[in-house]
Parts: C-alpha cells; structure tokens; sequence
C-alpha cells in the first residue's frame, strides 16, 4: 500500500535550528544557522517512514519576522502544491515557536486548500541532545496524513498533543510543554500506535471561511494596548496617531481598560471610526459586553487572546467597517 503523501514547508524556527554543540539549548539563534526544509528532513531520515515526504524549501527566519507577506506566500504556496500533487494527504509548517500561534490562527482563517495542515516547532534545536525536533517533526507528519485530521482547521502540534489553532498558546519559555489550551484542552494526541482525536473544534475554519487574502497586498493595521496600572493612554493615543484602524484592548481580567486607555480609545471610536474590540491579559476566559463596553462602543474577543484578536480583527477590517458584522465574526471564528 503507497504511503501518504505529505509536503513539509520550513520557515526556520528552532526545529530548523543547529547551535555549537549538544548543550547549547538556549543561546542557539546567536549560532545563525538554520536548515531548509530538505535538510531538516535529511536530519531525520526516519520521517520517511510515516509518509512519503515532499521537503519544500521557502525560508529559514525567526519566527518574530513572520508576519503577512509570509502569510500570503504559504497560502498561495499551498494552493500551487496541491494543483500540483492533487494526491497530498496534507501540510506541515515547520515553524518558530515564538510566533506560531499566530501563523496558525491566521492561517486557519485564510488558507484555501482542504487538507488538513499541522504547524510543528520545537523548543529544542534540532542539534540539541534529547532535541524534541524529531518527534515533533515526524508526528505532525503522521498527524497531516491521518483522515481523522481532515476539517479539523489548522492544527498545532508539539510534544505528542495535538491543539486547535485557535485555541492553543505558548505558556512557557523553555518548558516542552510549552503550547497549552488553556480553556478546553487538547483535542487528541499523535501517539505511538495511532493519532487520536477526542473532540472536534466548532468554529468555522480554513478552508471554508470568508477571507480570502490571495488578492490583497496588506491587511489593515491593528495594535494592541496592553493595560498596566498607571497608564496614561499615552500607547493608546500613539497607534491611533500612527493610522491604527483597529485596536485590541488586552485589558484587566475580566475584560476592560484603565481609565488612561479607555478615554482614549472611546474618543477614537467615536471621533474616527476606530474599531476596539476587548480581550484580556488573563490568558484564558471570555470577555463580556457589559454596560460600560456598549457605552464606549468597544466589542468584545470572546475568549480569544489579545494576538489572535488582532488578527481577526484585521481581516474582519478588509471586510467590513460594521461593529455587528465585526461581532458576528468574532462569534462565529
């Protein structure tokens, strides 16, 4: 029986990382040496195993520098490897761990192709001694082959868990354990034997959503004022001043700003239009539209957190202006 096809993209990352020597666990990005897609496949022979792997190269970055251009690239990158390959069982993003989560979010709202696609990282280089870099890499090969991923959105997976793009977020620095689902957990786990799933994510996701980013050159520009006691709104009043169309309020648990803030950016929608939708600093939990966010016409994040926030907001901007249609998205994604 043929094994499955799956393609592997490399963005960088530290899965894609080599340092100075087994111990160098930490300071490895100072080393500046990345692989390709192809070389880290060549790393991890074993991989072929799973799946026949298709390495394609396209980047090796930190993941900080990723932001829409690359978000465009991948989108069209995958609607050109399926047109070529209509046989591909599924994608792998090879991919930073410090931004991720956001790349799979906005993936999961933009890509078209209807395959499953994993982002996998590690938090260990992949020339580190126990590096997870491997394991990873093979079980989100398994993960993307398997049917039982198929409309499932992009997925996420590290440490033999498998998570919603949606859903999960980095919570620790070094710790494998890093990515977390903070309100509902894991939706299966690539073990072993089998990749298993217990739950299904109900919201919609890629491909059957209503952004569609292949024609745009930019998305609109949207910040996040992070609250802190004492602040003077004086963040707030810069991205405002610099064009900003949207902001996210990251905001006191459960969900609003300091005053500082708050009469800045209540003045902002009223005066320009601007959009503020409310998340929390929390890190997990809903926010809620009471009194006070009506009275400032802010919206509220659901449960999402302040940097998947932004970026819905900023597709929802490329749609519409409107803070009802702006709310049913956010309720509905």
């Amino acid at each position: 029986m043929p094994k499955p096809k799956v393609a592997v993209i490399g963005t960088g990352g530290t899965i894609c990382s080599i340092g100075v020597g087994p111990f160098d666990i930490l300071d490895y990005g100072a080393n500046e040496c990345m692989l390709h897609a192809d070389e880290v496949v060549a790393k991890f022979p074993e991989v072929h195993q799973v799946a026949e792997v298709i390495p394609v190269r396209y980047k090796a970055v930190p993941s900080p520098n990723i932001h829409f251009a690359v978000w465009k690239d991948l989108v069209l990158l995958m609607d050109e490897l399926l047109r070529g390959t209509p046989d591909l069982a599924g994608f792998v993003i090879l991919h930073g761990t410090a931004s991720l989560e956001e790349t799979a979010y906005f993936l999961s709202l933009t890509a078209k192709v209807d395959v499953p696609i994993v982002v996998v990282g590690s938090q260990r280089p992949a020339s580190a001694l126990s590096t997870d870099a491997g394991m990873n890499l093979a079980n989100a090969i398994r993960t993307a082959a398997s049917p039982a991923a198929r409309g499932m959105g992009v997925l996420v997976l590290l440490n033999d868990e498998i998570h919603a793009a949606r859903e999960v977020t980095k919570t620790s620095t070094f710790r494998l354990q890093t990515f977390r689902s903070p309100d509902f957990g894991v939706l299966g786990h690539a073990d072993g034997d089998a990749v298993v799933f217990y739950r299904k994510p109900i919201r919609r996701a890629a491909p059957d959503t209503e952004f569609d980013i292949r024609g745009l050159d930019s998305v609109p520009r949207v910040d996040i004022v992070y609250a802190y006691t004492g602040s003077d709104g004086t963040a707030a009043r810069a991205f405002v001043e610099a064009g900003a169309r949207g902001v996210v309020s990251a905001g006191f648990a459960p969900g609003f700003a300091g005053q500082g803030d708050a009469d800045v950016l209540k003045a902002a929608v009223a005066e320009k239009g601007l959009v503020v939708v409310q998340s929390t600093r929390a890190g997990s939990g809903r926010t809620f539209r009471g009194k006070r966010l009506r009275e400032m016409g802010f919206l509220i994040a659901d449960n999402l957190n302040p940097q998947k926030a932004r970026l819905l907001l900023s597709l929802a901007l490329t749609k519409t202006s409107d803070p009802a249609e702006i709310e049913r998205m956010f309720l509905t994604y």
